[in-house]
């Protein structure tokens, strides 16, 4: 809605134009002090005045300009590579290169292009696009000593004083830890021993998120990079198991006894395979599986 008003009005209507002149200065009127109303003026004493001293607001309304939206999709379709080509495998793209450069149109484009990209390549040759800036500044000395303070502590839930073996971050992301607990001592676990092992949430200390409950207490524990629901771990007694977190706390996988280590597996490693599903197991028996 326009809030505004517009109206007309004649010259003749605003009077007789104003002429100023110079002249000297002329006293209109000069008032004297009255001596006797003097001696009736009397000091007030104490004398009360009321401040308020309150920050002062004040209520303004805005109308502002409306701002509109659309929403518009793209279709992005990949282009350089034919359909049956694929682009992700190396031996395809040299396939197909190699076929493109013995046409006979392959050497003429290039030509043609090489007339207009000349220049651009040029001014680019110019500039050392890999120099480094400020070398000659010297760097700042940090006078605080580098430290490290305690975010969260991660208790074992259990009353038994165990020893945390090992620790693997969550693959997607630091959100997760897995930690494996196993007393290494000779002949000290019992048959009541708690051999639970455990993933928590770093932002939750209170409770595990997930307790792992192997066959044997585990020495160490690696996610799996290529699926983050899977677990390998390497037991106190030789054996190495897989947990899947999807599908409870008890291992979906694990090793015959006959074909395991004869000590307990210190170290798991997954390969970086197109499966995702193989690991390393090492023990000190001397054997790699």
């Amino acid at each position: 809605m326009d809030i505004q008003y517009v109206y007309t009005k004649k010259r003749s209507e605003f009077g007789r134009q104003v002429h100023f002149t110079d002249r000297p200065v002329e006293i209109v009127a000069d008032i004297q002090p009255n001596p006797e109303l003097i001696q009736e003026y009397v000091a007030r004493n104490p004398v009360d005045i009321g401040v308020q001293n309150v920050r002062e607001f004040s209520e303004h309304w805005v109308n502002t300009v409306r701002f509109e939206t659309e929403n518009r999709g793209i279709n992005h379709v990949e282009g350089g590579w034919p359909k049956d080509v694929n682009p992700l495998e190396p031996d395809q793209t040299s396939r197909f290169r190699k076929k493109t450069e013995k046409e006979d149109g392959y050497g003429r484009a290039i030509l043609l292009l090489g007339h207009s990209i000349e220049h651009t390549i040029k001014q680019n040759n110019a500039i050392d696009i890999y120099e480094n800036y400020f070398q000659h500044l010297e760097p700042d000395v940090v006078e605080e000593a580098p430290y490290a303070k305690t975010i969260n502590i991660y208790r074992d839930p259990h009353s038994t004083r165990r020893t945390a073996n090992h620790i693997s971050w969550y693959a997607d992301g630091p959100r997760k830890i897995a930690v494996s607990y196993c007393n290494l001592e000779f002949q000290a676990a019992t048959s009541d021993s708690f051999i639970d092992s455990y993933i928590w949430d770093i932002e939750n200390p209170t409770k595990p998120d997930l307790y792992l409950k192997p066959i044997s207490p585990l020495v160490c524990i690696e996610f799996n990079p290529k699926d983050t629901h899977q677990l390998a771990g390497g037991c106190y007694n030789g054996q190495v198991c897989i947990f899947d977190t999807r599908k409870g706390s008890t291992a979906i996988e694990q090793s015959l006894i006959e074909n395991s280590h004869r000590d307990p597996a210190y170290k798991v490693i997954w390969l970086q395979s197109k499966s995702g599903t193989e690991f390393f197991s090492a023990s000190t028996d001397g054997k790699v599986n």
